[in-house]
C-alpha cells in the first residue's frame, strides 16, 4: 500500500490553483468533472502521491456538503491497493465500515471505494485499485 493522493475541497479551483503552483512550483494536470461525484478535480502530481483539489459541481456534492459543514481543507486520504475488492473484503471481515461495498468509478476511470470515518479513526479514506502498469 501506499499513499496514492490528498483530496483537497476547494470553494474555487481557480482561486486555490495559483496558491498550490506557488507552494510546489508546478501547474496541475488538466482539471477532470467526475460526474457520480458531482466534482471537478486538479491534480498536482507531488513526487509519487497526488494532491487532488476538488471544486463541487453541485450543492448536493459531498464536497459541497463537507465545506457547508466545516469549510475547506483536507477531505480525505486515498490508499492505493493493488485488488480493490479483496481489500474490502478484508477490511469488512475486520469490522472495517464500508461506505461502498463494491467499487465504483473515480477521477482518471479508477475503480475506488470509501471507508466509513467512525471506523478509521475518524479519517475519510479512499481507496484506489492500481495496477502494475499505473
Amino acid at each position: 500500500m501506499r499513499i496514492h493522493h490528498i483530496g483537497v475541497a476547494v470553494e474555487s479551483l481557480a482561486a486555490a490553483i495559483p496558491v498550490f503552483e506557488v507552494l510546489l512550483g508546478c501547474s496541475p494536470q488538466p482539471s477532470e468533472v467526475v460526474e457520480e461525484q458531482k466534482v471537478r478535480v486538479a491534480v498536482f502530481r507531488v513526487g509519487e502521491s497526488r494532491i487532488e483539489l476538488l471544486e463541487a459541481t453541485s450543492p448536493e456534492s459531498p464536497i459541497a456538503r463537507f465545506i457547508a459543514k466545516g469549510g475547506r481543507g483536507i477531505h480525505h486520504l486515498t490508499l492505493a491497493v493493488p485488488d480493490l475488492t479483496a481489500t474490502l473484503a478484508r477490511l469488512e471481515n475486520h469490522g472495517i465500515r464500508l461506505i461502498d461495498r463494491t467499487p465504483r468509478i473515480g477521477a482518471g476511470g479508477k475503480r475506488i471505494a470509501f471507508l466509513h470515518p467512525t471506523s478509521t479513526a475518524g479519517v475519510l479514506i479512499e481507496l484506489v485499485e492500481e495496477t502494475a502498469t499505473d
